[in-house]
């Protein structure tokens, strides 16, 4: 059983229960003095605690989708990482439909009704990182009136380590878009769902590391590339944006200012602005200065031309750390008098799935409406979402 199985969970709080009946049925009898009276006791704490430690930490997996499996949990994630492949024209780059499932919440399995989400798997031409993601496609991209249509499209990522099927499942991403569509408040768009995270364990945070994963090359070259060669996506610097929220939203601002004539718009939800050096990233810059104050926003504004593109960003006025730089960044983007700026600003909300479902129907709405495609807007009364 997986990690995030619902058995796995029901299993652990049953335990937890049993154990917490059984310790107060069996204390009086444990109650005398003795060695094994105290074993006994020690015992049955000790277990208690730790059934309700593992119940409350897999609802808390559940909730956040902070790992995946069993291998991610312990450091031994045995997906795709980065692959380099030495040898010219083994033809292994590009990208690979490896399975289709219907949007969570749809009416009909059928994608010109209810859309369609495929699994892909992606490896880049230039970095050679490989990396599994998920393509959300509206029924638009189905019908024939839009055969011959372009749609815009948006890269959403998550937070470190995160989970790309939690966008999909956890933060509704695709069923959010679809119900905005529906209403008119957006127009159809392609999303493309993964983790920042593209050489697990560790910890890229969207940066080319010398002698090591290349990750903005994947997302500013690789990825842009691979999608646009396999779906019907815009190619133009109007036609792609990026999302993130925690890590993801680093690198969507990041990776907005760095590369405006890739990301038209990027919007960071509960981002940050500097990359952090820790036990997860590692040396990310191998004294490299120039590549160590890029990935700097801070200093990325003050010493470099203004990006043209568009950036959002998020915090909350209680319960986000990041609530003072946020502002501060705001007004140092709207000093620069090209970048346009915008924000969400919760009075209250900690940096968590709940809070991020609050704020992405605005930062979908906010790109539709900075992104730039052939596609028309669709006929509501054919959406059956």
């Amino acid at each position: 059983m997986g990690l995030t199985s619902d058995k796995v969970l029901a299993l652990a709080v049953a335990v937890a229960a049993g154990l917490f009946v059984g310790t107060v049925w069996l204390w009086p009898r444990l109650a005398r003095g003795g060695l094994r009276a105290v074993a006994g006791r020690v015992g049955l704490l000790l277990a208690t605690q730790l059934a309700i430690f593992a119940a409350v930490g897999l609802v808390a997996n559940q909730a956040f989708g902070f790992y995946a499996s069993w291998a991610d949990l312990f450091g031994q994630e045995d997906g795709q990482g980065v692959v380099v492949d030495h040898t010219p024209g083994r033809g292994r780059e590009g990208l690979e439909v490896v399975d289709t499932q219907r949007v969570p919440g749809a009416v009909s399995a059928r994608p010109e009704v209810g859309g369609q989400i495929q699994k892909i798997r992606l490896v880049g031409r230039t970095s050679h990182i490989a990396t599994p993601a998920f393509v959300s496609l509206p029924p638009e991209y189905f019908q024939p009136r839009y055969r011959t249509r372009t749609f815009p499209a948006a890269v959403v990522l998550t937070g470190y380590p995160g989970t790309a099927r939690a966008l999909v499942d956890k933060l509704d991403y695709p069923r959010t878009a679809g119900r905005l569509v529906a209403d008119g408040r957006m127009r159809p768009m392609v999303l493309v769902m993964m983790r920042p995270t593209v050489a697990p364990p560790r910890d890229t945070e969207c940066v080319d590391i010398p002698g090591g994963p290349q990750t903005e090359t994947f997302f500013a070259k690789d990825l842009p590339d691979a999608v646009s060669g396999h779906y019907r996506v815009g190619d133009g610097p109007g036609g792609w944006g990026i999302i993130g929220d925690s890590t993801g939203g680093y690198c969507a601002l990041k990776l907005a200012m760095h590369h405006p004539r890739v990301y038209g718009a990027g919007a960071g939800l509960s981002a940050y602005y500097k990359a952090p050096i820790d036990a997860t990233t590692g040396d990310l810059f191998q004294g490299d200065r120039e590549l160590r104050n890029r990935a700097n926003l801070w200093w990325y504004l003050k010493h470099m031309p203004a990006p043209d593109t568009s950036l959002l960003v998020s915090s909350s006025k209680v319960g986000e750390s990041n609530y003072k730089d946020t502002l501060k960044f705001i007004e140092r983007v709207k000093a620069n008098g090209v970048t346009r700026m915008s924000s969400i600003i919760l009075e209250s909300g900690g940096h968590n799935f709940n809070t991020w479902r609050r704020e992405i129907p605005g930062t979908l709405e906010w790109m539709s409406g900075r992104l730039s495609g052939d596609c028309v807007r669709a006929d509501v009364a054919s959406r059956a979402l």
